[in-house]
């Protein structure tokens, strides 16, 4: 889409809101952030960069409501994500990677079809403590789809809010002619809450992950082996280590993924803990990955949060212990800064890397502390 035909969409919505009726909207939307980040191994040297997008995913988008009458609603999203530093499209370059979609809403719920996130990220990822405190600080490999991932392809219905009680379901159609399963997904979930209480829980499976999901495993959490499968190659002479799925993705034929996560606010602090339990299937073989987190985020004061997590993982007879510490300080309702650090120590064997943010580390750990802004709108 070139500038001509981003204006002319932007103008189009502009003249529809300034005509709809009370009852429907169309907003323009959108997060920026940027920061500085060092991390102290990635590839046996350290590095200072630009990056963006970290703590806050960064997107613009379009959204809007119409009311069809009688408590019935047209809905639509269309969500883009992009690098600040570069102003590339991120999601593999789909203008619209985020989410895009259409759909119907009433007093029972929303029912919506297109490019989606799923009900890991609807009922279970906000638990994901320390990626509040900083946005790197993902469970290992996103192998268990806390990350905030979406389903493409997608028929999805979110219930309303009963008695604190909400639930979901969705399907992923694969689109592979003669085959229904092939690159299918679909994802269950279910959310409540009560007072200073909150729980949920979700299973999301996809068949045949690809694309921007699919695997490179040495990349993802840094492990020589994989299924049995040898992950790298180590050049005898220099030690230097090749990635054998950097370019061809592993093939994987099922990844499952349950997740259940719970918080409870005592006064100014809430606690926040979740556990997930994934299953990859690929080449006759199946591992499980299993993490456990814990952390609290601490409202200082109005405008001053303090968040601390640790997660343990456990795969294929490897461990992982990560430590995250973050501070937010609001300029304004809409603009804060905030400083964030990760310290990883991944078992005997392993390259440590954090959040399959950075190039694996030569040891057994990894760090990384960032400075950097945010701004909404």
């Amino acid at each position: 889409m070139n500038r001509k035909e981003i204006f002319g969409v932007l103008i189009t919505l502009g003249v529809f809101a300034a005509n709809a009726q009370a009852q429907s909207s169309v907003t323009l939307y959108g997060v920026i952030d940027a920061g500085i980040t060092y991390v102290n191994n990635t590839g046996g040297s350290h590095v200072v960069k630009f990056d963006d997008g970290v703590a806050y995913g960064n997107r613009w988008g379009v959204k809007g409501v119409e009311d069809l009458g009688g408590g019935l609603s047209a809905i639509f999203a269309l969500e883009d994500g992009f690098h600040l530093g570069t102003g590339k499209l991120a999601f593999g370059g789909a203008e619209f990677g985020r989410q895009a979609y259409v759909g119907l809403k009433n007093q029972w719920g929303t029912l919506s079809l297109g490019n989606q996130l799923d009900m890991t990220n609807e009922m279970v990822s906000s638990y994901n403590i320390s990626a509040w405190g900083s946005g790197y600080a993902i469970h290992q490999g996103d192998f268990d789809r806390m990350n905030g991932d979406r389903l493409p392809n997608a028929l999805k219905f979110v219930s309303n809010e009963f008695g604190g009680f909400k639930f979901g379901g969705m399907y992923s159609f694969g689109g592979v002619a003669g085959d229904f399963h092939q690159n299918s997904a679909y994802s269950l979930g279910a959310h409540y809450a009560n007072g200073s209480f909150t729980m949920g829980a979700a299973y999301t499976q996809l068949n045949n992950p690809s694309g921007i999901y699919a695997f490179d495993p040495y990349a993802m959490i840094g492990t020589s082996t994989f299924l049995g499968r040898p992950t790298i190659s180590v050049n005898p002479g220099t030690g230097a280590i090749t990635d054998l799925y950097s370019s061809t993705s592993f093939a994987v034929d099922k990844q499952g993924t349950f997740g259940v996560g719970a918080s409870y606010a005592i006064g100014n602090v809430t606690l926040n803990g979740n556990y997930t339990y994934t299953t990859i299937k690929a080449y006759g073989n199946s591992s499980h990955m299993q993490v456990g987190e814990g952390g609290a985020i601490w409202q200082i004061t109005p405008a001053l949060s303090a968040v601390g997590g640790y997660q343990y993982t456990s795969f294929e007879a490897h461990h992982w212990n990560q430590g995250t510490l973050g501070l937010h300080y609001l300029l304004s309702k809409r603009t804060d800064v905030y400083v964030s650090g990760d310290y990883l120590k991944a078992s005997n064997g392993v390259n440590a890397v954090i959040g399959y943010s950075f190039t694996p580390s030569t040891t057994s750990t990894q760090s990384d502390v960032r400075i950097g802004m945010r701004h909404s709108f």
